[in-house]
């Protein structure tokens, strides 16, 4: 691997789907700063870059490395990657401090957004950025594909801003994602791309959880249920990845129900700033809404199920007691 100042890139955002991402760029000979709020993270991201090379501290300090603040991240820096929550959150972090963060980058850096955004939130902050520096691009580029998309650098990368600017950044985007889109020249359609994907997530999990709910009001094994149908014609992406978790007491969290009531608030509003009907996912909205008011909002998303079986008066313990019968029988 050949490393250069020029390859460096401030990473922000290390949570479930962002370390993946972050120790992806290291793998494939980037130089890579990184920052998050949590400790744990930043340990974790460094403890992996070094596993990237066989345990040798020094190629891993050389290539990965954490910053006291997102400015110290941006020193050097020719790229920007924000894995944030929302875009509040990126706009707290443009912007904070005089906006001290985008004066640190590298003359004709790219900020690349890839976290999930209001279109029109998008655009404002595309905006702002060439307020404090017109040499700079902000890509509009959020994913799917997970955390295990994550993890094998096989996301879908929705990208919009102009095609010179996508050439420019493409082979950093390549250590991230298989599948890269160019959506449009204008900074929101990315966005507005995430939204019709976020329709069919949202709507196949809630799906899935009611097909399951309703094996368990039936008397079916909530598990063979599954089985039958993740081979059926009835199955989805979303079925065989959700679907075990839901039949897990206390599953892993790889993606929050809060992270569905925000998305799915999105694809309301591109709903209604475009004069789309939407029903569908109104409702599967309203099931995660009601998961997060029962007090749910940090658990997997596939916890979602608990919300069928409190409106179907299924208890929770008995599905997971009859689970556990089964798999000692």
């Amino acid at each position: 691997m050949t490393l250069e100042s020029s390859d460096q890139i401030a990473f922000v955002g290390l949570g479930n789907m962002g370390l993946p991402m972050a120790v992806n760029l290291v793998k494939q000979g980037y130089k890579v700063k990184a920052f998050d709020l949590k400790e744990e993270s930043k340990r974790q991201f460094l403890l992996e870059s070094q596993n990237v090379f066989g345990g040798s501290k020094e190629e891993a300090v050389a290539a990965a490395r954490v910053g006291e603040d997102v400015k110290d991240c941006c020193q050097g820096s020719r790229y920007l990657i924000l894995m944030v929550v929302n875009d509040l959150q990126a706009r707290s972090i443009l912007f904070s401090n005089s906006s001290e963060v985008l004066k640190a980058l590298e003359p004709r850096s790219k900020v690349i957004l890839m976290a999930t955004c209001k279109p029109d939130a998008v655009v404002e902050l595309a905006k702002d950025v060439a307020k404090v520096r017109d040499d700079l691009e902000l890509i509009d580029a959020p994913v799917s594909g997970g955390v295990s998309g994550a993890k094998s650098g096989g996301l879908t990368i929705m990208v919009a801003c102009r095609s010179e600017v996508l050439q420019a950044s493409k082979k950093v985007l390549d250590c991230l994602g298989t599948k890269i889109y160019h959506v449009g020249e204008e900074v929101g359609k990315g966005q507005s791309m995430k939204a019709v994907n976020q329709v069919l997530c949202g709507i196949h999990v809630a799906a899935a959880a009611e097909a399951l709910s309703l094996s368990t009001k039936a008397g079916i094994d909530p598990s063979l249920a599954l089985e039958i149908v993740s081979g059926s014609a009835a199955s989805s992406w979303m079925l065989k990845d959700r679907g075990p978790r839901m039949l897990q007491s206390s599953p892993e969290v790889r993606s929050m129900i809060d992270i569905f009531v925000k998305d799915l608030d999105i694809v309301a509003q591109a709903g209604k700033a475009h004069g789309a009907a939407l029903p569908l996912s109104v409702a599967a909205h309203q099931m995660f809404v009601a998961a997060k008011a029962r007090g749910q909002g940090s658990q997997d998303d596939s916890s979602v199920i608990k919300s069928y079986w409190a409106l179907n008066g299924t208890d929770e313990k008995d599905v997971f007691q009859a689970q556990a019968q089964t798999n000692q029988n």
